[in-house]
């Protein structure tokens, strides 16, 4: 099958791809821009992508633009369900480049990352393929984590710390100031 990958970033690329390839499909890879802040980090992300993806002969659709302030009011009022507008722009995206490409079908990194939820990924890749008419293809990448992490340090890639959004950036690196209960007595 002709498959659209959609990649997060080089190293949750590298395990998803050795299987897709090893199981004889034809990948592209597909790298969407507006959910990562800051713009830095989405240069560094795209270029770990396609840095790897030129070693293992990959071709890279990279998403035009960077529309981080339609990301933010897509997400404002609704923190706690970010993800959830996240995972369905982006494999929405995916799945439009998909079939405005031929693909087969379309899949994501996102389903290579232990720290992802799941579930809700599969269910909503199924519900857009449903919609655009291309199927999702589904596979369980969480086996090759530590095989993945292994040769993406291996590889020298830059990795990120944080899912890439400006709210995960706080929560990886904010920490709440106020004393603890027992603090307060003393």
């Amino acid at each position: 099958m002709k498959i659209l990958l959609h990649s997060c970033c080089g190293p949750c690329t590298i395990y998803p791809l050795e299987v897709l390839r090893e199981e004889g499909h034809e990948v592209m890879s597909f790298f969407y821009r507006h959910n990562i802040h800051p713009y830095t980090e989405c240069l560094k992300r795209q270029e770990a992508l396609e840095t790897f993806a030129a070693r293992q002969g990959l071709r890279v659709i990279v998403q035009e633009g960077y529309d981080l302030e339609g990301f933010l009011r897509n997400a404002a009022f609704r923190e706690k369900e970010r993800c959830r507008y996240c995972y369905h722009d982006r494999l929405r995206s995916a799945a439009m480049i998909a079939r405005k490409g031929k693909f087969d079908a379309f899949t994501s990194t996102l389903l290579y990352s232990r720290f992802q939820k799941h579930d809700m990924i599969q269910a909503m890749g199924e519900s857009i393929a449903r919609e655009t008419g291309v199927a999702f293809f589904y596979r369980d990448f969480r086996t090759g984590w530590r095989q993945g992490i292994e040769q993406s340090k291996a590889l020298g890639m830059y990795r990120q710390q944080y899912c890439g959004c400006i709210y995960s950036e706080k929560d990886r690196y904010y920490r709440d100031p106020k004393p603890s209960p027992a603090s307060r007595k003393a």
